[in-house]
């Protein structure tokens, strides 16, 4: 269905090549101006560490050399989007995740060999870091998803499972965790009963602007940017994923009006979250891009 304010993909791809780092650039050119996968791996290689994990700011509120585990969920992410999450390359992350794991078997946020480099603020350093569905589920989801079969996912599966069982009062990062978990793990009978649940959760505890014109009469979770809202899309960012049963056509669609009408004069969209450092801003922006643009894709949603 055609958006009342369609996007520009030549604006964007303007915007990617002023921009971007190469690993977007390359990104940009796979998924929509037909380029190769190979030259995407080649670029995602120059952040992969002799551990198996992936560091150099990747994602780039984590600054420094270090593998975490959420650069190498990104690049697992990346991966995935071009065909090869699998093979020996995956063999090597989930050795690497493994070992990044606490005693639950699961991945912490955050390992304290970030400490002395720069990060987020709201993503603290600290000795001990617990296991975390925010940085397991997207993970778990995701390899189950490519049929990859290793040790390392019973014990985290499990670990999901029990985390998303356990949600109460939640926040929409968290949510959109447990939903990428849930939309590739094998058990499809029980994910979506949980998926079910997680939709009354966030209508209830309104973790989700319905309506965009109206998106200063909702919340802002604890802790958020002042305008760090979450919509439809952020929680159903293709038309399979269970969350998207949690909205009617109505209000998927505004809201996905309302992502069109983000792009900025420059072919961007902007991030939402909180800017602590000028090169987090502007090496986020396109990953951002690339997100929006494969989200209205996904949905249907041709630029003009």
């Amino acid at each position: 269905m055609a958006g009342t304010g369609a996007h520009s993909l030549a604006r964007a791809e303007q915007f990617v090549w002023l921009t971007a780092r190469v690993l977007e650039q390359r990104r940009f050119a796979h998924l929509f101006l037909g380029g190769g996968a190979d030259v995407v791996e080649t670029a995602l290689a120059a952040y992969l560490n002799e551990d198996g994990g992936y560091g150099h700011a990747l994602e780039p509120d984590l600054r420094g050399p270090v593998s975490q585990p959420l650069h190498t969920a990104h690049a697992l992410s990346v991966l995935d989007s071009i065909g090869r999450c699998g093979g020996l390359r995956v063999e090597r992350i989930c050795r690497y995740l493994t070992d990044a794991s606490t005693k639950e078997g699961a991945l912490p946020a955050l390992l304290p060999s970030q400490r002395g480099y720069p990060a987020a603020p709201f993503i603290p350093v600290v000795d001990d870091p617990p296991a975390e569905l925010l940085a397991t589920g997207p993970v778990v989801g995701l390899l189950h998803r490519n049929q990859v079969w290793h040790a390392w996912l019973f014990r985290a599966t499990d670990f999901c499972w029990a985390a998303v069982d356990a949600l109460e009062h939640s926040h929409p990062y968290e949510i959109e965790a447990a939903v990428a978990f849930l939309d590739g793990v094998p058990d499809r009978a029980r994910a979506e009963a949980a998926a079910d649940r997680l939709g009354r959760l966030v209508r209830d505890q309104r973790l989700v602007v319905l309506d965009p014109r109206r998106r200063a009469e909702y919340p802002v979770a604890s802790g958020y940017a002042p305008e760090e809202h979450h919509f439809p899309y952020d929680y159903a960012r293709a038309p399979g994923s269970l969350a998207r049963r949690w909205f009617s056509d109505a209000e998927m669609e505004r809201s996905l009006d309302h992502l069109e009408s983000e792009q900025q004069e420059d072919g961007g969209w902007p991030v939402n979250w909180r800017q602590w450092a000028p090169g987090t801003a502007l090496e986020g922006r396109p990953i951002e891009t690339l997100r929006a643009l494969r989200t209205l894709r996904d949905h249907g949603r041709a630029p003009r």
